[in-house]
């Protein structure tokens, strides 16, 4: 289906497949400009997005992909104990997206999960990363879960091992799974109630502009409960996984909320200092994303703009 979108972009959408997964994608923009491709998986949503990333997109490049995960949106779900899949299936589905479009390579734009699957591109499959910007991550060979055990039963961090979540935020992961989510309003405030927390105590927290863009995810989900295994992916370690960024060619930007309460600033730090040709932005008083902050969107879309022309 092809549509006209405001500023003159051509916008398309339509289905491509990555093995035996049917993905939703959307490109936009003008024919001729480069393409920017965003991968953003966060758990129990709609891969694309809330209003906030659509003016973000407008804005960062004149022709954007986008695409719904395997898992979420309008994208096929998979049965996850028959047929498990690893950054590396994910990394296939965003490299499959391209192809659907007869993209060789495009500047990778990914956030928190979706910025490990940059990285993983930018390792094995440098000819399809234009350049990279990866935001709200961690190095992607980086396993988070002993420090996260250690924290959650009052033990000291191992030395040299990168922190964990904050106390607020293992808090809220121990309150949340106490509470009562026997209907979808229960649910869908449950949600709004981590993005709070994903915000940092920094800055505003726009509450109603978060529960639209949950209430979007509920309606447009043909399974809202299978985004969560992208958890179960992003718990798996193979050896690809571990490959060293050094490898990485494309130039980088990394951007890291300096108020990060998933992965605290020394994880950006971290991921920079191990890409050659990395640039370390810290964004001050972000959190975990920038979607719900009132006019933090424009500031990152210029920061996008600047790395990827």
């Amino acid at each position: 289906m092809t549509a006209t979108v405001p500023g003159m972009l051509t916008g398309e959408e339509k289905f491509v497949r990555s093995g035996q997964v049917r993905l939703w994608t959307e490109r936009f923009g003008r024919p001729d400009d480069p393409t920017v491709c965003w991968s953003w998986a966060p758990p129990r949503r709609a891969s694309a997005g809330p209003m906030s990333l659509w003016r973000l997109w407008w804005r960062a490049a004149g022709k954007v992909i986008r695409f719904d995960h395997r898992d979420t949106g309008r994208s096929d779900s998979v049965d996850f104990t028959t047929h498990p899949y690893a950054l590396a299936d994910m990394a296939a589905d965003t490299a499959a997206v391209l192809d659907g479009y007869g993209v060789t390579a495009a500047h990778i734009v990914g956030t928190s999960l979706g910025a490990a699957i940059g990285q993983w591109l930018a390792v094995h499959q440098p000819a399809r990363v234009r350049t990279l910007t990866a935001m709200a991550s961690s190095p992607m060979g980086n396993n988070p879960g002993p420090a996260w055990a250690r924290a959650m039963a009052g033990q000291p961090a191992a030395a040299g091992e990168l922190p964990p979540p904050t106390a607020r935020f293992l808090n809220h992961v121990m309150d949340s799974a106490k509470a009562p989510r026997a209907t979808a309003q229960q649910r869908m405030d449950a949600d709004v109630q981590t993005w709070r927390v994903l915000n940092g105590d920094v800055l505003p927290f726009d509450e109603p502009a978060a529960r639209r863009f949950v209430e979007h995810c509920y309606a447009r989900a043909n399974d809202i409960a299978a985004a969560s295994n992208h958890d179960l992916a992003g718990r798996r370690w193979d050896d690809d996984r571990r490959a060293s960024l050094s490898r990485i060619t494309a130039a980088a930007l990394v951007l890291h909320g300096s108020d990060d309460p998933l992965f605290p600033q020394a994880h950006g730090e971290a991921l920079a200092a191990q890409i050659p040709a990395a640039r370390l932005e810290i964004v001050p008083g972000m959190g975990h994303h920038p979607f719900f902050s009132p006019g933090l969107t424009e500031r990152i879309a210029d920061s996008i703009i600047r790395h990827t022309t």
